[in-house]
C-alpha cells in the first residue's frame, strides 16, 4: 500500500468517476484504474461499484476512505513540516448542530492562535453530516445532543461510525419566541400552548427523519412547519413573527435582544455533548477546543440557570 495509492481512492470519491479524478490529478486513467485494482487485491476488499454513472464506494471501501483521508492528512503534515523546516500547520475543523456555544468557541480558539500556518473550518450542518464527518476525518470533532426520544437511534449510529458520544451539559428543554409574542410573559409553557403557533426548526436534509432532528419533540404533529438551515434566518424568523423554537434555553448573543427563553413544563431535557472518532489521538488544538466549548457552557450557567446536573437537579 502506498501514499500514491490512497490519493487515487480519495480523488476517485470525491470526483464520483476515475475519468474526473485523472483530469484533475493529470494523470491517465489507466495509472487510477491500476492502483485501485493493486489496492483491492492487496486487501481483498471491493472499494468501489461501477457502473455506467460512474463508481460508489462499497461499505469496505466507505471505511477505507475514513483511514485513508487520516493517513493521508498526517502525511501531508509531515511534509510541510519538514519540506523546509518549518512549524506544522495547525488544524481543526469542528461540524456542530446550529449552537452558538460552539460557534464561539471555535472563534476564541481561532483568536487566540498564534500560528503563522492554520487551517480552521467550522460547519453548522445536519446530524447525519456531522456523524459522517467524524467518521470520514473530515472534522476533528461534532457537536450535537441526545434525549430519551433519540438516543437508541443516534447510539447506534455512533457505533456503525466507530465515534463514541461524551456529555457536555444537560438542559431542560426551552422555547424560544419573540418577547412580543402572546407566551413570552408566561413562566413556564406546555406544548398544548404551542398548537395555534408556527414551528420553525432546521432541515435535515436526505436524512429527515425524527431520530435525526435537532429540535426535541419534533415527531408531535404540528400544522405550520418552517425549515431553514442557518441561525441568521431562524434569528430573524424568531424576532419578527409569532412562531417558536425548541432547543437548550442558551441564547446567543444575537438572539439576546427582543427574544424570551421560557422553560417548557414537560420533563424533557437534552444532553448536549460531542462525538470524536474511536482512532483519532485529539491534537492540543482539539484539546483547546474542548476547554473552550467547558468554559463558554459554565459561564451561561451561571447567568443564566439554564443547564442541571445529571441527576437531573438544578446546576
Amino acid at each position: 500500500m502506498t501514499l500514491q495509492q490512497l490519493r487515487f481512492l480519495i480523488a476517485v470519491a470525491e470526483n464520483g468517476s476515475i475519468n474526473a479524478a485523472a483530469q484533475n490529478l493529470y494523470t491517465a486513467q489507466s495509472n487510477i484504474s491500476s492502483a485501485i485494482k493493486s489496492l483491492e487485491g492487496e486487501l481483498g476488499i471491493s472499494i468501489f461499484t461501477r457502473s455506467s454513472r460512474g463508481v460508489m464506494l462499497t461499505s469496505d471501501g466507505t471505511e477505507l476512505l475514513g483511514y485513508a483521508r487520516q493517513v493521508v492528512e498526517q502525511a501531508n503534515m509531515l511534509e510541510a513540516r519538514y519540506e523546509h523546516n518549518e512549524a506544522p500547520q495547525e488544524r481543526l475543523a469542528v461540524s456542530a448542530q446550529h449552537y452558538a456555544f460552539s460557534v464561539q468557541a471555535f472563534i476564541n480558539v481561532v483568536e487566540a492562535c498564534d500560528t503563522q500556518k492554520f487551517e480552521f473550518t467550522m460547519r453548522e450542518t445536519t446530524t447525519a453530516q456531522i456523524i459522517d464527518d467524524v467518521r470520514a476525518f473530515r472534522s476533528e470533532v461534532g457537536i450535537l445532543y441526545l434525549d430519551d426520544f433519540n438516543r437508541r437511534v443516534l447510539e447506534k449510529a455512533f457505533a456503525d461510525a466507530r465515534v463514541s458520544f461524551h456529555p457536555l451539559f444537560n438542559a431542560r428543554v426551552h422555547v424560544f419566541v419573540s418577547e412580543s409574542h402572546p407566551l413570552a410573559r408566561k413562566p413556564s409553557i406546555c406544548l398544548e400552548d404551542l398548537v395555534p403557533y408556527t414551528r420553525y426548526s432546521f432541515e435535515q436534509g436526505t436524512s429527515n427523519s425524527f431520530y435525526f432532528s435537532e429540535e426535541p419533540f419534533s415527531y408531535i404533529p404540528c400544522a405550520r412547519n418552517i425549515r431553514v438551515s442557518d441561525r441568521g434566518t431562524l434569528t430573524n424568523l424568531l424576532t419578527t413573527s409569532n412562531g417558536y423554537a425548541l432547543s437548550t434555553g442558551v441564547l446567543s448573543s444575537e438572539m439576546q435582544s427582543g427574544m424570551a427563553s421560557i422553560p417548557l413544563k414537560e420533563d424533557a431535557h437534552m444532553l448536549v455533548g460531542y462525538i470524536v472518532h474511536d482512532e483519532r489521538r485529539p491534537a492540543p488544538i482539539l484539546t483547546q477546543y474542548l476547554s473552550e466549548l467547558r468554559r463558554i457552557i459554565a459561564d451561561a450557567d451561571r447567568n443564566g440557570a439554564v443547564l442541571i446536573a445529571e441527576d437531573g437537579t438544578s446546576a
